[in-house]
């Protein structure tokens, strides 16, 4: 469905029959006379007395072609909720034959810039769709006029709220892609529509991460008969000054079949998703390049397809990293990290940034550890953890912080290499692979987020519609507006 949003001080357009109105404890029906006549007002007024308020939205008819949506406005309500209230507001009208709507905001002393954005912020996050495969698409559009007293101050926020959007149905539509469309080179393809926005893209080949010695990432492609590529992707919003950027790193496995070491046919389709730790990167610094922000941020992604082919890599080889490391290793299924090692130490090599946040859809563990309502937090920072738990408890894309211990480093060590790529002793799966990660980073602050479990979704939830979640973005996009900008 198509949302389309305009914002007006007042209307005379009396051809829209279906209004919602925002209530709360000190509504104001003087507003009403503008819009309806005394009987219908006073149906209005019979309707919210009847209904105390005591659900989130109810709607009736005034007449046989004009609807009343209402939609209750709770005491203290906070940003998160004022979002998901929006969700709530599609998921209830998207199923109404709706083309043209009116949002009246001055009926609640609630009504600001800053409600409105957050209501249609939900609303238009939970409306999206991924239907392009579909023969009969549903083009059902609905235009919503949104009356309002401040338009200057809604429109800024409007435009912010929209790059965010954009950003995140972006990642969206990455982790959405069906495999045999969105391979490693289609990727990069994608990536490069970015410059559009400004954003300086840079494509690093096979040819050229093997000078680099980027054999760990190398080898996790070498079953596949699709390349291997690096991208870093560059915002520069805060031109008087480049050093020390902001980066993020992400996992880019197109597909993830195991490798040699297979993994069981079952929810085998699922791994089309290996990719979205890179899709928020992506998503992300197309968001601050859509709305300018002022800060200099690094996007890195790893992009690979990791297949059983004739030349894969066997459990048992010994790889070594871009940073000089060796690597034994002995899960061929345990490829992400492979891929982040020369990705993380490429970036700080290279970028020299403040600090590094990777996100991959990592371990399994983490899933049976946290479930869907938090991703896993891993830092060697205990100040950019306190930021993002804060900033995560903001836009309701949660995380947790587990330990890190040389006792479960020492786990990651090798008898015939510097480390291996599993833990063998059994446990403790997200945090192992965190140590390993961690071998990658020298002096640079760096946060691990492993969203496995935050990146799809079979159902419904919040502000998520159902699939691709774009888990990320907007946390990213908060933690960069609340203490970097």
């Amino acid at each position: 469905m198509i949302i389309n949003i305009n914002y007006n001080k007042s209307t005379n357009n009396k051809s829209i029959l279906n209004y919602a109105l925002f209530l709360s404890d000190n509504y104001n029906t003087q507003e009403l006379k503008n819009f309806f006549s005394l009987s219908e007002i006073n149906l209005i007024k019979e309707m919210i007395k009847n209904s105390n308020l005591t659900k989130n939205i109810i709607s009736f008819n005034l007449n046989s072609s004009k609807r009343i949506f209402l939609i209750n406005v709770k005491k203290n309500i906070n940003n998160n909720e004022i979002e998901i209230l929006g969700a709530e507001f599609y998921e209830y009208i998207k199923d109404f034959s709706l083309k043209n709507l009116i949002i009246n905001t001055l009926t609640t002393k609630k009504e600001n810039e800053n409600f409105i954005s957050h209501f249609l912020h939900g609303l238009k996050l939970r409306s999206y769709e991924f239907n392009i495969y579909k023969s009969n698409k549903d083009k059902k559009i609905i235009n919503i006029n949104v009356l309002i007293k401040s338009l200057e101050k809604i429109k800024k926020n409007h435009l912010k709220f929209k790059a965010i959007e954009i950003g995140t149905n972006f990642a969206r539509d990455l982790v959405s892609e069906p495999p045999n469309v969105l391979f490693p080179k289609e990727y990069v393809n994608r990536l490069l529509k970015l410059k559009k926005f400004g954003v300086k893209v840079t494509v690093y080949n096979e040819s050229k991460m093997l000078k680099l010695g980027m054999h760990s990432l190398l080898g996790v492609g070498r079953g596949s008969s699709k390349e291997s590529f690096l991208v870093t992707l560059e915002w520069y919003g805060n031109k008087k000054n480049r050093e020390f950027p902001l980066s993020f790193v992400g996992k880019g496995v197109c597909f993830d079949t195991g490798g040699i070491s297979l993994k069981p046919a079952k929810f085998m389709e699922e791994m089309k998703y290996d990719m979205a730790g890179s899709a928020v990167v992506s998503g992300l610094i197309q968001s601050l390049a859509i709305r300018k922000a002022k800060v200099n941020a690094i996007g890195v992604v790893g992009l690979v397809e990791n297949m059983p082919g004739g030349n894969a890599q066997r459990p048992g080889d010994i790889v070594k990293a871009f940073n000089g490391k060796t690597i034994e290793v002995l899960n061929t299924d345990a490829e992400g990290r492979l891929v982040l090692a020369d990705a993380l130490s490429f970036t700080e090599k290279k970028f020299k940034p403040k600090f590094i946040i990777d996100l991959a859809t990592l371990t399994g563990a983490i899933i049976i550890s946290l479930g869907e309502e938090y991703a896993g937090l891993f830092s060697n920072n205990d100040e950019l953890s306190k930021k993002l738990s804060k900033v995560g408890e903001k836009v309701n894309e949660k995380v947790w912080r587990l330990p890190l211990h040389k006792n479960y480093d020492k786990l990651m060590n090798s008898n015939i290499a510097d480390m291996q790529n599993i833990n063998y002793s059994g446990g403790a799966g997200s945090i192992t692979a965190a140590q390993f990660l961690q071998r990658f980073i020298e002096n640079t602050p760096w946060a691990h987020l492993d969203i496995a479990g935050m990146a799809f979704s079979k159902k419904a939830a919040n502000l998520n519609p159902g699939g691709a979640t774009g888990f990320g973005v907007r946390l990213l996009n908060q933690l960069i507006e609340d203490y970097y900008e």
